[in-house]
């Protein structure tokens, strides 16, 4: 009986992480990030998605820029997580939670053309560029250095990916 308890006890323990931000930033804050993580994750996803399936003449370049992307994608999971726990919340439980918080929309078509692909992960990095800009603000308002801090390299880096899914995308003529 008293694992029991012990385990009814831990499922409702509550995590009180210390922070100097206050509650409501830390709930504001904690929530713009989860539901940032789960975009990143969707995006993620995609982005190894249409670089299993990519096809034809520029293939090799198109198949090694996307794992490229994707690995700088993902890095990013895990110090976005960590800082909505640091600040005293809590952030994704599941793939289901993420399903639900995820602004920026799948992909489970059979065939997307290797410019439909690019086109799309370019769009879907300027909208998560826009979604990190206004995360940054959030944290700019409650005085929340570190994470804003965070998000300026994190916006430079998917400036990057859109620079260069703009550039392989543009049409000569």
């Amino acid at each position: 009986m008293s694992n029991i308890g012990a385990a009814s006890d831990r499922k409702h323990a509550a995590l009180d992480t210390p922070s100097d931000l206050g509650a409501n930033a830390t709930k504001d804050i904690a929530a713009a990030l989860t539901a940032l993580l789960a975009d990143v994750f969707a995006l993620y996803f995609k982005t190894k998605n249409f670089h299993w399936h990519m096809s034809g003449r520029h293939f090799r370049d198109y198949h090694l820029l996307l794992d490229e992307q994707a690995a700088q994608i993902f890095a990013m999971t895990d110090e976005i997580a960590e800082r909505a726990r640091k600040i005293g919340g809590t952030t994704l439980r599941s793939i289901g939670h993420a399903s639900r918080l995820q602004r920026i929309s799948d992909n489970d078509a059979d065939f997307v053309t290797p410019d439909g692909m690019l086109a799309e992960l370019r769009e879907d990095n300027k909208l998560l560029i826009a979604l990190m800009r206004e995360t940054h603000e959030l944290c700019d308002e409650h005085n929340d250095v570190a994470s804003a801090s965070l998000l300026e390299n994190w916006i430079d880096e998917a400036e990057r990916r859109h620079w260069f899914l703009f550039e392989t995308t543009r049409r000569d003529g």
